[in-house]
C-alpha cells in the first residue's frame, strides 16, 4: 500500500501544494482512488486536516484502516485526524463511520473551495457530506448564476446551491427530503455571511416539491438534478438505472426560456452511452439542445496506465459521475 500511496501523492502535487499554504489547510480532494490506482478496497479523501478512509471490503479485523491513516500522517504531516467509513456495513449507523486517528472534536468541520466555505459533517452520513467529484459543476454553476434564479433538487448538503449563492444568484431554492442535510447547507450560508431565507430551503419529497413548484408556475434559469442511486417514496421512485429520464420530465417545466437543465447520473452500472441516449431522447422531443458535458476533476478521475476497467464504460465522460448541461427553450417563451 505504501508504494501505491506514494504514487497517488505524486499525482496530486497541486492539491498538496495548496494544502501546505496554511498551517490549518482548508482544501478537500481525493488522495487515493483505489479502483483506478491499484487497490479497490480503499478510497482516501482529504478534508482539511482530516483523512476519510472509505473501506470497501467487509470488515477490518486487522485494523488496516488505522495503519493506512498512520501511514498517510507520516507522509502528510498536516493530517491530524482520520475517519473510517465501512461502505459494506449493513448497519446504517455503523456506515456513518468511526474516528480512527485523533479525537472527534478535532475533525474538519469546514473546507474552502474557490474562495467559498462549506460546512462538513463527516460522521453524519455514509458519505462525507460533500461530493468532491462535482467540483467542476460547482465552478460552472457559480460562473453562470449571477443574477439568476436557481433550483437545486436532491440538494443533499447544498454545496451546488451554495456555489450559486456565491455568484451571487438572485435566488437559490434548495430542496431535499432530509431537513438535517439542508441544515448543513444553512451552516454553509452562515460561514459565508449569506442570509438564510428559510422559505428557500424546502424539506420534502422530490415529486411533491416539483409538483408544488409547477402548480405555482415557478420558473428558474438553472435547475440541477443530482439524485441518489435509488430511493422510494409514496409519490414515486428514483432509480438512476431505470427511471432517470422521468426525473428530468418532472422538472423540465420549471426551466424558463433560454434556461439550463443540469443532469447528473452517478450510477456505476450506467454507461456513458446509456446516459447520452437518455439525454438524446429529451433533445429529440424538441426545445432542448446539449450545451456541454462537465468533467470530473483529475484527483477524482486520475489517469493511471493499466487501471482496471469500470463495470460500465463511462465514455464520452471521464468518470461514472456523468454530468450534462442542456439548454432549453419554451413554446410559451416564458422566462424565469
Amino acid at each position: 500500500m505504501e508504494a501505491l500511496l506514494d504514487a497517488a501523492i505524486a499525482r496530486r502535487q497541486r492539491q498538496l501544494d495548496e494544502s501546505r499554504k496554511t498551517p490549518h489547510p482548508k482544501t478537500a480532494y481525493r488522495l487515493f482512488d483505489g479502483f483506478r490506482e491499484g487497490d479497490p478496497r480503499w478510497v482516501l479523501d482529504v478534508f482539511g486536516s482530516t483523512l476519510v478512509v472509505f473501506d470497501h471490503k467487509v470488515g477490518d479485523p486487522d485494523g488496516e484502516a488505522g495503519v493506512i491513516a498512520e501511514l498517510a500522517r507520516k507522509k502528510l504531516p498536516f493530517v491530524r485526524t482520520a475517519v473510517r467509513k465501512p461502505k459494506g456495513a449493513k448497519d446504517p449507523v455503523a456506515r456513518r463511520g468511526e474516528v480512527i486517528l485523533g479525537a472527534e472534536a478535532d475533525l474538519c468541520r469546514a473546507i474552502e473551495e474557490d474562495g467559498v466555505r462549506y460546512a462538513i459533517r463527516l460522521l453524519a452520513h455514509h458519505d462525507a457530506s460533500f461530493y468532491l467529484d462535482t467540483r467542476e459543476l460547482r465552478t460552472f454553476v457559480r460562473s453562470e448564476s449571477e443574477g439568476k434564479r436557481v433550483l437545486n433538487a436532491f440538494a443533499y448538503t447544498g454545496s451546488i446551491g451554495v456555489a450559486a449563492r456565491a455568484a451571487p444568484a438572485r435566488e437559490v431554492v434548495q430542496t431535499d427530503r432530509s431537513k438535517a442535510f439542508l441544515n448543513v447547507a444553512k451552516d454553509s450560508y452562515a460561514l459565508n455571511g449569506y442570509e438564510v431565507d428559510r422559505a428557500s430551503f424546502i424539506a420534502g419529497d422530490f415529486f411533491d416539491v416539483a409538483a408544488q413548484l409547477r402548480k405555482r408556475r415557478s420558473l428558474f434559469d438553472i435547475v440541477i438534478v443530482d439524485p441518489p442511486l435509488f430511493a422510494d417514496s409514496a409519490r414515486g421512485r428514483v432509480d438512476l438505472v431505470a427511471t432517470f429520464g422521468r426525473l428530468a420530465d418532472k422538472v423540465r417545466p420549471l426551466v424558463g426560456d433560454g434556461g439550463r437543465l443540469v443532469l447528473v447520473n452517478n450510477a456505476l452500472f450506467v454507461s456513458g452511452a446509456e446516459m447520452m441516449r437518455s439525454v438524446e431522447s429529451i433533445v429529440a422531443g424538441g426545445y432542448a439542445s446539449i450545451e456541454r458535458t462537465i468533467p470530473i476533476p483529475d484527483d477524482c478521475a486520475p489517469e493511471v496506465p493499466g487501471a482496471a476497467a469500470p463495470p460500465a464504460d463511462p465514455a464520452p465522460f471521464n468518470h461514472a459521475t456523468k454530468i450534462v448541461v442542456l439548454k432549453l427553450s419554451r413554446r410559451d417563451g416564458r422566462r424565469a
